[in-house]
Order: structure tokens, then C-alpha cells, then sequence
């Protein structure tokens, strides 16, 4: 072939059969003759089939006449028209045709081709009698033919490569491509037996969809369903590439079918095909359901033409579907959820499905997710559809099932079920593995299944470990009395973790009741309920959310003895980890998980569903054995079956249109159900929409004529009694709508008036009632058939509309069907059309449950950090392993931005996890919230990320604070920087709001409003302003706006005042508290204080008229009781206005100043409470916040919390600590007390310095002199160097130093040095000089601690006594030596307090006047709680010295000091003896490295440094010995056991 020819395509052989089909016609008559022939085989060829047709069965016969206008044709009996003989013709000539241009195409040149176009015909009869035009006789001729045609095609292939035309999109994407692809989802979801069909059959789909005329954008959905979360990759692939796809199979079929024409056509004539019986059933059915979908005007899904086209362009077939929907039904086992194909059996999956025990719904056509239940109905309306699931069949009983009877349990389970008579079938089936053994346990089972009462079992258990006697072991057999336990109840707290506070005291109720016998106490520990320290160890179960138990435990540090204790954490309703509180579950978990095997204790895991999908991998994130603990029980197990009904109605959520719509197809199933006599419970989101939507449907019943089915029985006495009972009631829409059968329900109603509706429906004389959520959650109220009339709520933590969170619906389906009246219940949800899937396959456990854990990972990381618990990338990625992420990430990576071969090169995915651990450290970092070193992975908290994580604050908030908090800030500054954090990021503007908001921006705003109302920042200003101020709001979504902005602002503004005292910003921080007491008492701080008090307003606007005081404090502070009457014109009130001005908490506070060097300064500061005590003021304690700031009121140099209990509060409390001070001196600085609950209540005291003398400027440190080392012969003794050469032959630089001083000069000495210095040697020397130049006198050394004592007398004695002949005694509290002994020793060893008694007496004791040189090791406690002991013992030895007219020496001994010029002034000395050598002068090389660590209480701030101590150890001394040192002896045994823990 030429360079410049190119092959012909499919189009060019078209357009050449078109040009020859006019020629065709032309000379029909003449090729009449091969119509004969084609009647019969070729000569020497076979027709296509298994045989030769005279031979088959299934031959085919042929008649035909034919003449020039009429041609007839039979085949299988089957008349045929002359025009069908005549198509066949045409068709088989064209092919020839078409097939030689192609072959042409491949192996002729251009002249040959032109030669062929110029022949005036085309057929094999005109080739066959002129030999000399056929262009190519051997390719007609040859048998192999089809291998020739591929050698053509590779030759093809060869020289359009050579060329350099290359179409990658082309070669690439072809249908072998697209089936390998289509058959890998299908191996990863169902197994390897299924993928062939399948894998055919999603092709042909995918396909299908890309063949289709619409747009990228449309078909993205449809592909997404089809292939699925797990292949977002090849997703990406199909709509970027879609025509190169679609292009490239296209022409590969067009390949193949010229293929195989010249392949099967017989040579001559036309070929006869042979077809069994079945093949013609299955081409009926295909032209079936073609004419039927002609006739509908539309495709049907099944046998649709699309489906026939795509799969023949595959060549997959003509029915394909149809196919693979026999195979479906004959097959079931094989395309079950992906754990079911290959995976463990487990004994406790219950279903009724015929999956088997490993149980759930079978997967869809392809795998992608989870199939409707068998049964499933969808209608089409015209303005909606609707979903109906019917009732799931009940469980088969196993042989292995027995109940279990509440009379065959210990005492203890039957007392507290007592008013049972048996456990029901889930729980009897889950009673062995919840209360005979220790195992984590995941249930999941239908809301109403009991799962409350699985978890007492399990909780009961945790109690039974703490009973005396063992309740197996106590013998009881009287019913009617109690069983009489001891239980140790301060050994043990239980955690049961509810995800709404509603439920939270629901089961708080519930547990209560129930264990009150036993003394047990069960409290709800919530947002809206606190619990003081003490009612936290009173408590035994405490019932909390997610969020607030995430904040007890990641302070670790102060709530450890709490989360030590708990020995069970049941998680309810765990199917909320795929919710956007998912990420706080799956921490908490983590956390609980590393605490068990960091400290080696047993912590129970318990996690609760209602529907759970992939129940395995959950599971197995709660550290549960899936043979013992794993309990899942499907639909079929709810006590009353249910029928699901969703409808989805056409239009926009919210519009008033959809709501019509919404309203008239809710009166259509709830007039049905009337209709059949049932009582109907209409679920809607707004205390306002129950009215509505009760008139709303009453007025569709006027309309209709069908009110009076809705209207209650009268014929009864209860009627007359309750209708006169809704008379007296003072709610006019409850009276209004009572007389139709309607009512309503809803939290804002009064107490009675909801007791009487719930009364009114139990007696069936409200036939159908509107209500909210409320009724759902506390009563237990059912209904047979519950109506939930939309999805949309508000949601005030995001500021907009959300979708109805899927634990709301199961609760209200949980409502329908009562088990005492009917056999099943009916479930409706009618939402917006474009929600109906989200909601039938989240209630039909559709898809998955992922991981939302990636999301919030910073600011989890830095909780993990603040807490201690990671410290470096290592700690982060064993972290990471612990979480529900990681193990779906296994299980579907792309959902987790894995590539395919990311998994399979690292399957436990290390890389990844430490490189998102890293990432997040990083942006950590940035933010200056943690200290990390990429280089060897360190971790470690600074204040902001500790604050940021104790106040749970996201990080994108601190981004912002670090970027507008400024030292100085006005209150405006300080809401305006508030307002911009993350967490208001959910308020939304609406144009509803618009004239309310600018209201309250002239009304209720007292400080500027940056950037208008228009921003999210703006009106979450606004609010919280209008908050402080009290200011009544209209707007239903602005009331819950304001709740929110002021529930969260009041932490958010906690965090600002401490990030600000850590950055000892004294303004900010003094403005930050003020508007943290300004928006918990909902008052400004410029108000007047006593508006915290019950005071009447008329009696307030006498010393307070709109914000301007006009009696400040000061002046009520002077004032009596009867002034204060006159003052308000209300002389009796004066004395309850006397006693609510003594009872504002005030303290007055005093200071003592002493420098102690001229940078530091030692105040001794009391604080002195000077108000009265009231226990319903002022509660359990008071706290104030102390903080000492400079003269311009800018830094703080010390800050600190003072806290004043009721008892002793009057005591002062005393602080004594060290504050910097600079030159040149300030006049003044201040201290202030600010109370940290109380508006008003500050005090500020100024210290002057007017007085203040700083020590004289001397030279603080001794420098180390580069000197030869002195070796030990320079003692000249022979004695005393033998006993130093056993040591060492050199003295160290700092003993050459000093050497002269102390063994050859008589001056007092003063050596401050390191330890490890050799400072023992130079009390030696100093001695070895006393005994040379006073040998009959004695030396004393005294020693601070007894534990010194006798190591010194150890030593010496061992080593110095006998060489040099002296003797020795100890004297100390422990040893008392005879009078003898003294006087008989050379050398004295004691402590000061024992020499101190000992010299007290020198008159009378010889052996007191005959010292010569005191030792005094470590003088620098002289600053301490010993320091006038040595004070006393100096100046007591110089009195004696200048008494007995003999010179005593003071050698001393201490670590490198501040001031030690002042103390050398003290001992005598002048310019000679006074060593002060700086910390680095060690013969040793020491780093030390300081950490400090915040915390007011001692035993946690010491269990916070544990870990870090443990870091220190793994970083500086991984191999060698390492000495820790801590304040106490308990805190030895706590320290030791963490570091094992560690």
C-alpha cells in the first residue's frame, strides 16, 4: 500500500455499497439465475450449522418460484414475499462487494482498485467468466479464508504503525477492554462464579449509557449507580474518554462483521442458517417486546432496543438481560453481599433472606450496592412515585433457639426483670454472650427488638463482677423480697453513649428505675445537664452523647480517675458513623480501644443498630469476635412487621406548590387508612406545621365530602367526659380540631394538654394526629400506621435545611403497628422526588457505611496529641489503625483516594496512614498549635492546640484568630473575631430575615457590626448580640440560629480568654472574660451588677435605666439597709437589696514584694474574701482569676485561678511566686481579680515601687580557667594521695581551681558548681586542711537529708578513717552515738536540725567548742523551709568562734545560685573563696531540656507528664539506664505503672 493511501473505513464501504445498489437493480433480471443456485449448498461447502443440512433435523426447505416481476421463497413452512427473496440477494451481493473493497483495501494498489471500480459488475457470475479482470481469484477461492482475511488485517495493522498513524483511543478502548473492566467490579463484589454473566451484562449497560445522546453531565449518575463508589477511577475514565470509547468498539464490530460476512457467506448463493427451536422462542420474545415497546411509544427496560443494539455491538447476544435474570433466579447465592461468596459463616446472622446466615440483601445487578427486598412495588404517577416494600417475611426458628425464662436466671437478672415473664426471641438468642461472658458485642436488630434491654444485660454483668456475694451464689428463692447485694460501687463506672439527648433521658428514666434497688445511680451527662465532681462519683452509669464524652476524655488529664474506672461503653445507634457525627463515634472508640491495651485493663465494647449493612466491618472496628459477638438480625425479626411505603412528590423542597402537593397525596393515604378504620399519627418537622397540616388535611376532607369518617366516636361515657376535658383547655387550635377526629402534639404545648392528646388517641377517639419528633422520642405512644410528611428540617448547628437524619425515621416507623391490636404496622414517607433513593436505600441498607473519620483528622490529631496519647508519626499511624477508616480503606480504597495498586503494594496501608498523619501535622504546625519535626516525626502540644482541643474548637478556627487577635481589642474586635470562626460557617442568610435582622441591628446591638448583616459573619453578630440583650425574636429559623450562636459562642469566647492569657495579653483577656459573663448571663458588662440578682424591674430602673447606672457599687457598698429602701422608694425591699449587695462576690487583695536578684521579684500575695455566702447564689465554690500585669496594662507577668469554698472561704487564701521585672523600674504594677462568673465582680490593687531596693550588680558567675589539671601528688602527703590515686591520678578543671583556696588558705569558701562537679572532693580538701593545720580538732559536716548523711558516712568511713587514722559518728534523728563517742571522733556527721539541738548547749558541751571547719552541703536551701536552721547554725558557730577567741571555718557547698555574692557577704567571705561556676561547667556534657505542664490539681498535672517522660526516654535513652525523680512516694508507683503501660 502507498504512503498517501489510507484504509477504507466502514463509512467508505457504505458509501460504496449506496453507489452500486442503483447498478443492483438495473440488472436484477440478469442475476435471476443465481437465485437457483443459492437454492442448494455449494458443491464442495457446507451450509452453517452442526451438520450438513439434508442431514439436520432442523433443515432448512426451499421452494421457490421466480420470474421477473415475482419471486416466492419458503423456509421451515414459512411463506416468503419475492421482495424478501430479492432483499437476501441484495444483501449478499452488497456484502460481497464490500468485503472485496475491504480486501482491496489491504492487499491492492490503487490501479488494481481503479481497475475493479471501472467493471460495469459486481457479481461472482461476472468474475467467474472473466478470469483476467478478477483483481484477487486466490482470496475467493482459498478454504482458509478466514486466516487469510487475519493476515490481511495484521498487514494492515504493520503498515498504518510504519506510517505513524497511531489512534491510542482507538487501540485502547475496545469492548475486551471495556468487559475486563466490567468483570473486574464484578470479581470484587460477588465473586469469581458470577462474573462472567454479569460481567456481559454490565458491559452491555455501561454501553448503553454511552451511546446514548445525552450529556456527560446527565449520564454521570447512571454510571455511578452502575459501577459503583469502590471505581470512581474508571468512572473518571468513561466520561473523559466516552468518545474514543464508544468510537473505538464501534469500529471494531463494524471489523468484525466484515469479518464475518466474508467468513460464513457461501460461495455462491445465499447462505441458509440453521436455528433451533429455542432460538426461535427467544427472537419471538425479542420481537415481542419490540413491537410493544413501538406500541407504548417508549423502550421498556427488558428487551429494550437500546439493550439489543449495545449488546449486539459487543456481540454478546440478543436477550442478554433476560438472560441474566433466569441466571439471577437460579443462581441467588452467588451475587450476595461480598462477604457471603467465599467468607466465614458466622452462627449468630439471623435473616430471612435466602442468603443464609451470613444474611443481608442480595446485591444489585452489577454489585454497586444492595437490592430492594423481593417484593418491592414502584408506581408512577403523574406527579409522583411511590416506593412500596412489603412486609419482610418472618424468621425461621432455629432448632438451636431457646427462650430463655426470667425464673432461670441468678437472682440478680431476675429481680431486675421481674416484671417479665421471659426474654424475647432476639434476647434469649444474644442472653449467653451478654451476661455469662466478658465479649465485645455488635447487635443489629429492628428498632423495637429489645436492644434497651440487651444492653441491661450486658451493664448487669458489669455489676455482677462488683457483687458480694457472687448473685450465682446467693441463695434466694422468696420472689417477693429482694435479693440482698453488696456492691462495691465506687470500683466501677458504666458509659452509655446515646446519640440525641432526648434518648439520653429516655434510658437515663429507664435505667433508673430498673437498678434503683440495687442503690445504683444513673445521670445524664449532656449539654443541658452537668454534673459536679461529686455527682460523677456518686454516679455508676452515666448516660451522655458523643461530643460531651469526646470532651471528658480528651482531658485526659482532669477527668483520668473518671475514664479509668469505666469498665462498659455501650454505643447506641452505631450506624451513625456514616453521618457527619460519625468521625466522634469512630474516635471515641479508637481511644477506648488504646486505652485497653496501653494500660492492660478490660473495657466491655457494646454497639447497638438498627440497620447496618456491612455489619462485619463494624464489627471489627469495635474489637468484637464475629463467631461470639456479632448478633445481626434483619426485618424479619421486628416484633411487628412493617410495610414501607416512599413517596416521592415532584417539585422543590420548601415551595409553597410542593407543599400543596405534599399535603393532598398525604390526605390520599391518610383518608385511605381512616377509611379502613386505623388510627394514622402524621409526622411533621415545626411545632407550627402540626396546626397546619391538621387543617391543611381537614380542609382536604371538607372538600372531598369525607369528613365525617374522620370524626370520633360519641356514643360512649369516656367521650362525654373527655370532650368536656378538651373544653376547659386554653389551646384553641386542640379545641378547634378535636371535634373533626384531628389533633396535635408538639413540645411547645402545655403539660396537660399533651397528656390529654396522648390520652384522647389511646382511647381511639382522635383518629389521626400531627405531631413532631417529641412524641416519637418520649412516649411511647403507637399508632397503626405512621405518616411522615416531609424530609426537610432545620438544623440550626448548620443554619439551613437538612435532610430528616435516618435515626429520626426509624424511630417514628419504630411507632407504627401496636402489638396488642394488629399484626403488622405501615410506615409512609413523602418527601421531594429527588431524596426518594436516598431514603430507600439508607432504610433498606443499601450502600455501605464509610468512614467520615478523614475529615475532621487534624483536629482529632491534635486532640490525640493534647492528650498524650501520639507523639510522633509512629504513635499517629498505629493510631490510624484503630479507626473504622482503616479498615475501609482495605476494604474500598478509591471511596478513600487510593489508587487500585496502592492497596497491593502496601496492604496495610503504612505509607498512606503516615503520610496523612503527616500532612495533618504539618498543617498543625503551620498553625502553630503543635511543635512537630518532619525529620524524626516528634510531636508534642503547645497551648494553642491544648486550648483549641480542650474547647473544641476546629482548627480552621484558630487559623483565623491567629490572623485577627490583637493584644489590645475592644469589645467589638473581640464578637467580630468571634463570629468569623468555622463553626458559624453553617448560618445562612435568608431574604426572610432581612427586616428582622436590621431591627435588631438598631435595637439590640451595642457594639459596631462589621461587614452589615448581608455575610454569615454579620448575622451571627447580630444574634449573639440580640442574644446578650435579651432581645425577643420572631423568625422560628432565627430563634434556633440564636440558641445555637450563643451555645457556642460562650465556648468559643472561653478559648479566646485562655489562648489570650497564654499569650499574657492582659487587655484581651480582660475583654474576652467580660463577654463570656456577658453572653451566659445574657447582660453587658456595662449594666449594673445586681441585674444578675432576682430584682423586680421597678425596683432596678432606680439603679439602672437602660444601661446607665446611676448607683454604681461602690456607693451601695456604704450603704445600709435603710438607705438602700430610700434609694429605691421601697423601704421594705431594703433589706433583701442589702443582703444582695453584701452577697456579690468580691476579695480584696495585698502583696509583698522582695527581689531577689534585679530581673526577679517575689510577691507573696493574699486573697481575702469580703462577701456573704449563699448557697443558691453562689453554689459549691467561686472562682476568681488572678493575674499580675504591668504598668500599662498590656502584659501579664503571673496569672493564676484562686477557687473559694463555701467552707473556710473567709480564710485568706496565700500565693507566693516570681515575676520578671526590667530596668529602668516602673512605677507600679497592678494586680487585678476578676471573678470568673460574675459581672461587676473585679478588683484591682496597684504595688508600688516607689520603695523597692535591688540588689547591687555583681558578676554572678565564676568563669572556668583553662589550667593544667593537678595531679595528686600536689598534696604532698602520701597517705592522702594513695587514698586519692584509687579514684583518679588528675584532679578535674573545677577541683584545680578551687585547690589552693581550700587546702593550702584558711578563708571561708563558697563553691557553687554543678552536681557532678566533684564537690565531695572539695569538702575533703578543706577537711584534709583542717586536720593538717588543727589536728586535735573535730570537723563537721552537716548534710540536709539522712538518706545524704549515710552515704557520706559510708564512704568516708570506708575510704578515709583508716588510712588517715580518724574516727567517725553519725548523729541524726535515727542515731544517737554516746557522749563518749562524740568527743572521741575526729569527723561529725549530721543533719541541721540535729546539729542544731547539739550546739544549742556549747557551753556545756566540750566537743561543740573544739570544731574547726563546718561542711555545709547544699546551702542553697537556705531559701527554703530549712534555711533558718542554717541561718542559725552559721551565725551559732561564729558566736562560739569569737566567744573561745578561735577560728571556726564555713565551707559551702551548692549548685550554681543567682545571688551568690549576697550569700558570700553572709558566710564572711571577701574576694577570696567565692566560687560560683555556671551550669555548663560539668566534666560530663548535661542537656536539659524543660517542659512545662498546665494544670491546677497535682495527681493529674503529674499523670500528664508520664507519657512525655516515657517520650524522653525512647528519644535520649533507649538503650541505657534512666533515673526519673518525682515529688512523692505514690507518685513512684502511678509513674512506674504508666511507663510499663507505655
Amino acid at each position: 500500500m502507498h504512503e498517501h493511501q489510507r484504509p477504507p473505513t466502514f463509512a467508505d464501504l457504505l458509501r460504496l455499497r449506496d453507489a452500486r445498489r442503483e447498478r443492483l437493480l438495473d440488472r436484477r433480471a440478469k442475476h435471476t439465475e443465481l437465485l437457483q443456485s443459492a437454492s442448494s449448498p455449494a458443491p464442495d461447502r457446507k451450509g452453517k450449522g452442526k451438520g450438513k443440512a439434508s442431514e439436520s433435523s432442523e433443515s432448512i426447505h426451499q421452494n421457490g418460484k421466480h420470474s421477473a416481476s415475482h419471486l416466492a421463497y419458503t423456509s421451515q413452512g414459512v411463506d416468503r414475499t419475492y421482495m424478501s427473496i430479492w432483499e437476501e440477494l441484495q444483501s449478499s451481493i452488497a456484502r460481497e462487494s464490500s468485503l472485496r473493497r475491504a480486501l482491496l483495501g489491504l492487499d491492492s494498489t490503487p490501479e488494481s482498485i481503479s481497475k475493479c471500480d471501472d467493471e460495469a459488475d459486481d457479481s461472482l457470475a461476472f468474475y467467474a467468466s472473466h478470469p483476467s479482470l478478477r483483481p484477487m481469484p486466490d482470496i475467493l477461492l482459498r478454504p482458509d479464508l478466514e486466516a487469510y482475511v487475519r493476515e490481511l488485517e495484521s498487514k494492515r495493522i504493520q503498515q498504518v504503525s510504519s506510517s505513524g498513524q497511531k489512534d491510542s483511543g482507538k487501540s485502547r478502548h475496545t469492548g475486551s477492554w471495556l468487559l475486563s473492566k466490567c468483570r473486574q467490579i464484578i470479581v470484587a463484589a460477588a465473586g469469581v462464579e458470577a462474573a462472567t454473566d454479569a460481567a456481559e451484562a454490565l458491559c452491555t449497560e455501561v454501553f448503553k449509557v454511552l451511546r446514548c445522546d445525552r450529556t456527560d453531565d446527565d449520564i454521570q449518575g447512571q454510571l455511578l449507580e452502575l459501577v459503583g463508589f469502590d471505581n470512581m477511577e474508571f468512572l473518571g475514565q468513561l466520561v473523559s474518554q466516552r468518545a474514543n470509547i464508544v468510537r473505538g468498539i464501534t469500529d471494531e464490530a463494524d471489523r468484525a462483521r466484515v469479518a464475518a460476512a466474508m467468513r460464513d457467506r457461501a460461495i455462491p448463493g445465499v447462505q441458509a442458517i440453521i436455528r433451533s427451536e429455542k432460538d426461535v422462542a427467544i427472537e419471538k420474545e425479542i420481537n415481542k417486546a419490540r413491537r410493544k415497546a413501538k406500541g407504548k411509544g417508549k423502550q421498556t427496560e427488558d428487551g429494550s432496543l437500546e439493550d439489543q443494539e449495545a449488546a449486539r455491538i459487543l456481540g454478546f447476544g440478543a436477550d442478554l438481560r433476560r438472560a441474566r435474570e433466569r441466571q439471577l433466579s437460579q443462581r441467588p447465592a452467588e451475587v450476595l453481599r461480598p462477604e457471603a461468596k467465599g467468607a466465614e459463616r458466622y452462627p449468630h446472622i439471623y435473616t430471612s433472606t435466602p442468603a443464609g446466615n451470613n444474611g443481608g440483601a442480595l446485591l444489585s445487578m452489577f454489585g454497586s450496592k444492595y437490592a430492594l427486598p423481593a417484593g418491592t412495588v414502584r408506581n408512577e404517577f403523574s406527579d409522583h412515585e411511590e416506593i412500596t416494600i412489603p412486609i419482610a417475611k418472618a424468621a425461621v426458628r432455629r432448632a438451636t433457639e431457646q427462650p430463655i425464662a426470667i425464673s432461670d436466671m441468678d437472682p440478680l437478672c431476675q429481680y431486675t426483670f421481674r416484671k417479665y415473664t421471659s426474654l424475647n426471641r432476639i434476647q434469649s438468642i444474644i442472653y449467653p454472650t451478654a451476661y455469662k461472658t466478658n465479649e465485645n458485642i455488635l447487635l443489629s436488630a429492628p428498632t423495637g427488638a429489645g436492644k434497651t434491654d440487651v444492653a441491661l444485660l450486658t451493664i448487669l454483668r458489669t455489676i455482677s463482677q462488683y457483687c458480694s456475694p457472687a448473685p450465682s451464689e446467693l441463695d434466694w428463692t422468696d420472689p417477693s423480697r429482694k435479693p440482698e447485694f453488696t456492691v462495691a460501687k465506687s470500683e466501677f463506672k458504666i458509659v452509655y453513649v446515646a446519640p440525641m439527648k432526648a434518648l439520653a433521658a429516655e434510658v437515663v428514666e429507664k435505667y433508673q428505675s430498673r437498678l434503683k434497688w440495687l442503690g445504683i445511680q444513673c445521670r445524664e451527662l449532656t449539654g443541658d445537664m452537668q454534673l459536679t465532681k461529686a455527682e460523677v462519683n456518686a454516679t455508676q452509669i452515666i448516660v451522655t452523647t458523643p461530643e460531651k464524652w469526646d470532651v471528658v476524655t480528651r482531658k485526659g488529664s482532669g477527668d483520668m480517675e473518671l475514664v479509668d474506672r469505666v469498665k462498659l461503653l455501650i454505643v447506641d445507634e452505631i450506624h451513625l458513623l456514616n453521618e457527619d457525627r460519625g468521625s466522634v463515634i469512630e474516635t471515641l472508640i479508637a481511644r477506648t480501644q488504646r486505652q485497653v491495651e496501653a494500660r492492660q485493663t478490660m473495657i466491655r465494647l457494646v454497639g447497638l443498630s438498627a440497620t447496618l449493612p456491612n455489619y462485619v466491618d463494624v464489627s471489627g472496628f469495635l474489637g468484637v469476635n464475629p463467631h461470639k459477638g456479632l448478633f445481626y438480625f434483619d426485618a424479619g425479626f421486628r416484633p411487628v412487621p412493617l410495610e414501607q411505603h416512599f413517596v416521592g412528590v415532584h417539585g422543590k423542597a420548601g415551595t409553597q406548590a410542593t407543599t400543596r402537593l405534599l399535603n393532598r397525596v398525604c390526605y390520599d393515604r391518610v383518608s385511605q387508612l381512616v377509611a379502613e378504620g386505623n388510627q394514622v399519627m402524621v409526622f411533621v418537622h415545626a411545632r407550627k406545621d402540626t396546626v397546619n397540616t391538621a387543617q391543611a388535611l381537614r380542609e382536604l376532607a371538607l372538600a372531598d365530602g369525607m369528613l365525617d369518617q374522620f370524626a370520633s366516636p360519641e356514643n360512649t361515657r369516656q367521650h362525654a367526659q373527655l370532650v368536656a376535658r378538651v373544653g376547659k383547655s386554653r389551646n384553641r387550635e386542640l379545641k378547634d380540631l378535636f371535634a373533626q377526629g384531628f389533633s396535635i402534639h408538639h413540645a411547645g404545648m402545655l403539660r396537660s394538654d399533651r397528656t390529654l392528646v396522648e390520652e384522647l388517641f389511646g382511647k381511639g377517639l382522635v383518629r389521626v394526629l400531627c405531631c413532631t419528633s417529641t412524641l416519637a422520642w418520649g412516649v411511647n405512644l403507637p399508632a397503626y400506621a405512621v405518616v411522615i410528611k416531609g424530609t426537610q428540617v432545620y438544623n440550626s448547628q448548620k443554619g439551613a435545611f437538612t435532610d430528616l437524619s435516618i435515626l429520626d425515621v426509624l424511630q417514628i416507623f419504630g411507632r407504627a403497628g401496636r402489638p396488642q391490636y394488629e399484626t403488622h404496622g405501615v410506615g409512609y414517607i413523602l418527601t421531594t422526588h429527588d431524596r426518594l433513593s436516598h431514603y430507600v436505600s439508607a432504610i433498606t441498607m443499601q450502600h455501605p457505611i464509610e468512614s467520615r473519620f478523614a475529615s475532621n483528622l487534624i483536629d482529632n490529631l491534635n486532640a490525640e496529641i493534647s492528650l498524650g496519647t501520639v507523639t510522633n508519626v509512629e504513635e499517629g499511624v498505629a493510631w490510624l489503625g484503630y479507626t473504622y477508616m482503616y479498615i475501609r480503606m482495605q476494604k474500598n480504597p478509591s471511596v478513600y483516594g487510593l489508587a487500585a495498586d496502592e492497596l497491593a503494594d502496601d496492604p496495610m496501608l503504612g505509607q498512606r496512614r503516615g503520610e496523612m498523619i503527616r500532612n495533618a501535622a504539618r498543617e498543625l504546625s503551620r498553625l502553630q498549635m503543635i511543635v512537630f519535626d518532619p525529620v524524626t516525626g516528634f510531636m508534642a502540644n503547645k497551648d494553642l492546640g491544648r486550648i483549641s482541643s480542650a474547647y473544641y474548637l476546629r482548627h480552621e478556627s484558630v487559623e483565623a484568630f491567629n490572623k485577627a487577635m490583637r493584644a489590645r481589642m475592644t469589645e467589638a474586635d473581640a464578637i467580630a473575631m468571634l463570629c468569623v470562626s468555622k463553626e458559624f460557617e453553617q448560618i445562612r442568610v435568608r431574604n426572610t430575615e432581612e427586616k428582622e435582622l436590621k431591627q435588631l441591628l438598631g435595637s439590640a446591638c451595642c457594639c459596631d457590626v462589621k461587614g452589615g448583616i448581608d455575610s454569615t459573619s454579620g448575622k451571627t453578630n447580630v444574634l449573639l448580640q440580640a442574644n446578650i440583650s435579651r432581645a425577643t425574636l420572631q423568625d422560628f429559623a432565627l430563634v434556633s440560629d440564636s440558641a445555637y450562636v450563643a451555645q457556642n459562642g460562650s465556648r468559643i469566647i472561653r478559648a479566646l480568654f485562655e489562648i489570650a492569657l497564654s499569650r499574657n495579653w492582659g487587655p484581651a483577656a480582660s475583654v474576652a472574660l467580660s463577654l463570656s459573663k456577658s453572653i451566659e448571663k445574657q447582660m453587658w458588662p456595662f449594666e449594673h451588677p445586681l441585674k444578675q440578682f432576682p430584682i423586680p424591674p421597678g425596683i432596678m430602673r432606680h439603679l439602672d435605666n437602660g444601661g446607665n447606672v446611676l448607683v454604681d457599687m461602690e456607693r451601695l457598698y456604704d450603704m445600709d439597709s435603710g438607705e438602700l429602701g430610700a434609694l429605691v422608694r421601697n423601704q421594705a425591699f431594703g433589706s433583701t437589696l442589702a443582703s444582695y449587695v453584701s452577697q456579690l462576690p468580691r476579695v480584696e487583695v495585698s502583696a509583698e514584694i522582695a527581689p531577689i536578684t534585679r530581673g526577679v521579684l517575689q510577691v507573696t500575695m493574699s486573697v481575702q474574701a469580703v462577701f456573704e455566702w449563699n448557697d443558691r447564689m453562689h453554689g459549691a465554690a467561686e472562682a476568681f482569676w488572678i493575674w499580675v500585669e504591668d504598668a500599662d496594662n498590656t502584659e501579664i507577668y503571673h496569672n493564676e485561678n484562686v477557687l473559694l469554698r463555701k467552707r473556710g472561704y473567709m480564710e485568706p487564701k496565700v500565693s507566693v511566686f516570681t515575676i520578671p521585672v526590667h530596668e529602668p523600674l516602673p512605677t507600679q504594677i497592678f494586680i487585678r481579680a476578676v471573678s470568673d462568673r460574675w459581672i461587676g465582680a473585679e478588683t484591682v490593687t496597684a504595688i508600688s515601687f516607689r520603695h523597692l531596693m535591688l540588689p547591687e550588680h555583681h558578676e554572678t558567675h565564676t568563669d572556668l580557667l583553662d589550667l593544667q589539671p593537678l595531679p595528686v601528688t600536689a598534696l604532698n602527703d602520701p597517705c592522702l594521695e594513695a587514698i586519692c590515686r584509687q579514684r583518679f591520678t588528675h584532679f578535674n578543671p573545677v577541683q584545680t581551681q578551687i585547690f589552693h583556696t581550700l587546702y593550702r588558705q584558711p578563708y571561708n569558701a563558697l563553691v557553687g558548681a554543678p552536681t557532678g562537679s566533684g564537690k565531695t572532693i572539695a569538702a575533703e580538701l578543706a577537711m584534709w586542711w583542717a586536720f593538717r593545720e588543727h589536728p586535735r580538732k573535730k570537723v563537721v559536716y552537716i548534710a540536709p537529708l539522712k538518706a545524704l548523711v549515710k552515704e557520706r558516712v559510708a564512704d568516708w568511713g570506708e575510704r578515709l578513717t583508716g588510712p588517715m587514722g580518724r574516727t567517725l559518728v553519725e548523729m541524726t534523728g535515727d542515731v544517737a552515738p554516746d557522749p563518749e563517742s562524740i568527743r572521741q571522733a575526729d569527723i561529725i556527721i549530721t543533719t541541721p536540725e540535729k546539729w542544731d539541738g547539739v550546739s544549742r548547749a556549747w557551753h556545756a558541751r566540750e566537743y561543740v567548742q573544739q570544731v574547726s571547719l563546718v561542711i555545709i552541703d547544699e546551702i542553697h536551701l537556705l531559701g527554703g523551709d530549712r534555711g533558718p536552721i542554717l541561718e542559725v547554725i552559721v551565725s551559732r558557730m561564729n558566736h562560739i568562734a569569737a566567744q573561745t577567741a578561735q577560728t571556726v571555718r564555713v565551707v559551702g557547698l551548692s549548685t550554681a545560685l543567682a545571688n551568690a555574692r549576697d550569700l558570700a557577704d553572709w558566710l564572711g567571705i571577701a574576694k577570696v573563696g567565692l566560687y560560683n561556676f555556671r551550669h555548663s561547667v560539668r566534666p560530663v556534657p548535661l542537656e536539659i531540656y524543660i517542659d512545662g505542664f498546665p494544670g491546677r490539681h497535682y495527681c493529674p498535672r503529674m499523670a500528664s507528664m508520664n507519657r512525655p517522660a516515657y517520650r524522653a526516654i525512647r528519644m535520649h535513652s533507649p538503650q541505657k539506664p534512666v533515673i526519673i525523680f518525682v515529688s512523692s512516694r505514690r507518685q513512684t508507683r502511678l509513674t512506674a505503672q504508666d511507663l510499663i503501660a507505655f
